[in-house]
């Protein structure tokens, strides 16, 4: 590794007010998150009867965030005392690591599923039910443990969630790219086509267009929710990747490791916000999808079979 001679990126420290951070923002995630997702598995399970492709996406999305936020307090106190990577620690990375790229994706799918469903609502017929949904979830599941596992199980790193400094340059890259950089691509790009096509129903003087402003309003919180929690993380593990590549100074790494541990922070909300946002995604898009039925231009416009997602 490319790094500065006078200082080990392995060995260096975290601050004393950023290590404070981490364990009062995780036991904070811990809390909220265990209340918000039981709320919504009670929502889901018991509120919701119908099995649609949402509700198959969402449960799979809020059993993931549960089994991240069931690591928290382990992982707190695990990074508050610098355990090493013992078994303990083995255990929770992989959960942890696991389930968050797995609610990340799950977070695509919906995002895709919405596309088709709204975009291309002919072709929806074909490409969109619960089965499909679940066999995409039940692949995802089993894609990334394995994934995840080898991945985990070549660690070399001394620490408890300690970065790995031997992993080559290209895994480390591939790792930005599949985790962070191309679901942030897919639910940008879903979002915005999403949003443009239910605004053209707003200047056709359509008589849902209070139910359709909402069902735009809420992709656009999903859309900041995801960006502002993960985003940061994606640029400061690549601005890291790179600042270790070219050597920069100890205090730069110090300031950018810092900077990585308190945007993981921020990325692990997300298991919060997720229950929330996703609740009123299924509610509002039930209440916004009567929309006006395709006459010339189906392929543009939405129908309602296609629409109801509870």
């Amino acid at each position: 590794m490319n790094v500065s001679n006078n200082c080990s990126v392995a060995n260096l420290e975290l601050y004393h007010h950023v290590r404070l951070t981490e364990f009062v923002l995780y036991n904070l995630i811990f809390f909220f998150g265990a209340l918000f997702n039981a709320f919504a598995l009670w929502m889901f399970f018991c509120k919701i009867k119908k099995w649609t492709e949402t509700k198959v996406y969402v449960i799979n999305l809020v059993f993931a965030d549960c089994f991240v936020i069931c690591t928290l307090p382990s992982m707190s106190y695990l990074l508050w005392n610098k355990s090493t990577r013992n078994e303990l620690c083995q255990f929770v990375e992989a959960i942890y690591i696991i389930n968050m790229v797995v609610s990340i994706y799950i977070v695509s799918f919906i995002s895709i599923d919405r596309y088709i469903a709204i975009k291309h609502p002919l072709k929806a017929r074909t490409f969109r039910s619960p089965t499909k949904a679940a066999l995409l979830c039940g692949s995802l599941w089993v894609s990334v443990i394995i994934g995840a596992t080898l991945q985990l199980w070549q660690r070399q790193a001394t620490l408890c969630f300690q970065k790995d400094t031997t992993a080559p340059a290209a895994l480390s890259l591939l790792y930005i790219f599949f985790v962070f950089t191309l679901p942030l691509a897919i639910l940008t790009f879903c979002s915005t086509e999403v949003i443009r096509n239910l605004k053209t129903h707003l200047n056709t003087n359509s008589p849902d267009e209070k139910s359709i402003q909402k069902a735009v309003h809420i992709i656009y919180a999903n859309l900041v929710v995801f960006l502002i929690c993960f985003l940061p993380a994606c640029l400061g593990l690549l601005a890291r990747f790179i600042m270790e590549r070219v050597g920069a100074t100890c205090f730069l790494l110090q300031v950018m490791k810092n900077f990585s541990s308190v945007t993981r922070c921020i990325a692990t909300s997300n298991c919060c916000l997720d229950s929330i946002c996703y609740y009123f995604v299924t509610k509002e898009f039930h209440e916004a999808l009567p929309l006006p039925k395709p006459s010339t231009e189906k392929t543009n416009q939405i129908h309602p079979s296609q629409t109801h997602t509870c």
